[in-house]
């Protein structure tokens, strides 16, 4: 068995910013389309093909003669390693599917076999597409108040972990990796929160922040229980409902991390909402349903949730507003400062 991790970045002469003009709603552009119906066999002139939005990635809802039936996902060049590593996605995916409450989005294969189909856009350059069958319903993110799902997303969490120890991944598996490098500093994944602030005082206590919480890390260990393969993004706005099942929709940031980040990746961007330590509380009370925390275990998911919330700082400076719900991406920079002063008072200020 091989598994393998890498730590590829997003390339810079080939982005989403390919995407940049079309709007929520707006169609795909001609190559996407046409490449789309011909790796999944399908009529194009049955097919359309509207904007849900570009973050990560560029995702499209495929309506055929009308009727919304798939979700399209177009993945930046370089982003999770090519092809190897969206297979390895789709693996996990697929293994996670006989856990018996979850409930998961199913890919589709195309008219070859394989779930994975590289486009070619006008200059050659070849696209990664999954496509994935259409989930009614909306997402939690839309939501005014999601804190009620929280003891199902915690509970899902801990079987996804609980999966992740015994699975044996197939040869080859590859997937990017959640460190402390990947979230901030020079390194980091998605952009320096520091970018973001033009306040030296503001600079100064989302410093104090960080180092605090790298110190509250200092003592997490890297070994079976606490590190492995996780969802690292099961945030509301992957999260479907249809007013009474949950369905997980997207998986395209899984890698290996700390199981705890799980924690904070759940609350990315509302950790300042009021209903976040409701949020939170009920995420723990749904894990410990299924696997214990220990109050080590709630230091440390507190400071990575610290960490998390930086690190979605910095995803403003280079992604789109519109990636988020009205006002969410303006509410970034006052809502960590605010973060920010409650941690350096209580780290698992959320919990208390």
């Amino acid at each position: 068995m091989t598994i393998e991790t890498t730590t590829e970045r997003p390339s810079q002469d080939v982005s989403l910013a390919a995407f940049a003009a079309l709007s929520r709603g707006a169609p795909a552009p001609y190559w996407l389309h046409r490449g789309v119906c011909a790796a999944w066999g399908l009529e194009p002139e049955r097919v359309d093909m509207p904007l849900i939005t570009v973050s990560e990635n560029a995702t499209f809802r495929l309506d055929l003669d009308g009727t919304p039936v798939g979700v399209v996902r177009v993945s930046q060049p370089g982003y999770v390693g090519g092809p190897e590593a969206i297979a390895s996605e789709l693996a996990w995916l697929g293994a996670l599917h006989e856990l018996d409450e979850v409930s998961l989005i199913s890919p589709v294969p195309t008219i070859r076999g394989p779930f994975t189909a590289v486009v070619k856009d006008t200059r050659g350059n070849g696209w990664a597409c999954v496509s994935t069958r259409f989930i009614t319903g909306e997402v939690l993110e839309d939501l005014p108040d999601p804190a009620q799902f929280y003891r199902v997303i915690g509970r899902w969490s801990a079987a996804f972990h609980e999966h992740a120890r015994s699975w044996t991944p197939p040869f080859g598996f590859t997937r990017f990796t959640w460190t402390l490098e990947d979230m901030v500093g020079p390194t980091c994944r998605w952009g320096r929160w520091e970018d973001a602030v033009t306040d030296p005082d503001e600079h100064a206590l989302l410093a104090q922040a960080q180092e605090r919480a790298f110190a509250l890390l200092a003592d997490l260990p890297r070994d079976e229980r606490t590190w492995g393969l996780i969802h690292a993004d099961l945030r509301p706005s992957n999260i479907m409902t249809d007013g009474a099942t949950l369905t997980v929709i997207d998986f395209d940031d899984c890698g290996f991390g700390y199981y705890l980040y799980d924690y904070a990746a759940a609350l990315s961007f509302v950790e300042h909402e009021p209903y976040a330590p409701a949020m939170a509380r009920a995420w723990v009370d749904g894990y410990t349903e299924v696997a214990p925390l220990t109050a080590d275990d709630l230091r440390h998911a507190s400071a990575l949730s610290m960490l998390r919330r930086l690190t979605m700082l910095g995803w403003t400076t280079n992604h789109r507003a519109d990636a988020l719900p009205d006002g969410l991406h303006a509410a970034q920079l006052p809502g960590t400062v605010e973060v920010a002063r409650r941690f350096l008072v209580s780290p698992t200020w959320l919990l208390d």
